[in-house]
């Protein structure tokens, strides 16, 4: 029987999808406010229940020049004032067990980037701070082995855990969604959530370069994601993607995101009502 989670007031599991959005990395105050504005309308506007996420820091860039944030001090800075003004709760990265004290301090979820999923000290110490965990697939996991990471968790005694999928490496630069990830990632007993943006980014080219990022892509998956009976979705949104400061490629326009969301929760409500019982 699977887990709900509580997330502020936000149930997890329950048969309502939630969201998680927000701009890829912390970046200038008028984009984080404005994009949490919009954010927290819609959510009321959709009854979507919302966690607003975005990163400190993003440890794994591949250029040591690109942007990897504002660091963490004024990063959780944002993040704790868009908590407090909006009345949202927040999701970022920690990349190291020193920062997961402040993080703790800060945020209601705490998450585990795919790269690092596996990484024991990392993930027990999170773990231990009762925080929910959310838990990325990693590029090179197979996703049944995903309750590995899951096990280390509760070892340390914490069952608080959701887990995202976010695509598989796929030949050189790609990933790909299998949806039978979506299948084993449930057979852990914990929300599953479907990291969309993520899914379609190709690794290796520059994320400002259009080609870094295939968003074409991004309505199917989302609704196959849906329909094959996730959770929670996960989107990076910025309100000018082509000057977004990381995965300006891959990030999704505010824009656009009502009309995208609409016919996902009508496929969330008829998914819910048919779920197999298996």
């Amino acid at each position: 029987m699977k887990k709900i989670i509580k997330v502020g007031n936000i149930e997890c599991g329950a048969d309502k999808l939630f969201l998680i959005a927000g701009p890829c990395v912390v970046e200038d105050e008028k984009t984080m406010m404005d994009t949490a504005e919009f954010l927290v309308g819609l959510s009321e506007k959709l009854d979507l229940p919302l966690i607003f996420k975005s990163s400190f820091q993003k440890d794994n860039r591949s250029s040591a020049d690109f942007y990897s944030g504002p660091g963490m001090e004024n990063g959780l800075a944002m993040l704790q004032k868009i908590k407090e003004q909006f009345k949202v709760p927040v999701i970022t990265d920690i990349h190291y067990p020193d920062q997961i004290a402040a993080a703790a301090e800060v945020v209601d979820v705490i998450q585990i980037p795919a790269y690092l999923v596996m990484q024991t000290t990392l993930v027990m110490e999170a773990a231990r701070t009762g925080k929910v965990l959310n838990l990325k697939h990693g590029q090179f996991l197979a996703p049944e082995n995903m309750i590995k990471p899951v096990r280390k968790a509760e070892q340390a005694g914490n069952t608080n855990i959701m887990v995202t999928e976010r695509g598989y490496t796929f030949g050189y630069n790609d990933l790909i969604v299998d949806p039978r990830s979506f299948y084993h990632l449930r057979a852990t007993g914990y929300p599953v959530i479907f990291d969309v943006t993520h899914s379609i980014r190709k690794y290796g080219i520059p994320s400002s370069d259009p080609a870094g990022g295939s968003r074409e892509f991004i309505p199917t998956l989302a609704r196959a994601g849906v329909a094959a009976g996730i959770d929670g979705l996960f989107l990076e949104v910025h309100p000018d993607p082509s000057r977004a400061l990381c995965d300006a490629a891959s990030q999704m326009c505010i824009d656009d995101v009502t009309e995208f969301l609409k016919p996902l929760i009508d496929i969330h409500q008829v998914e819910v009502k048919h779920r197999p019982k298996f």
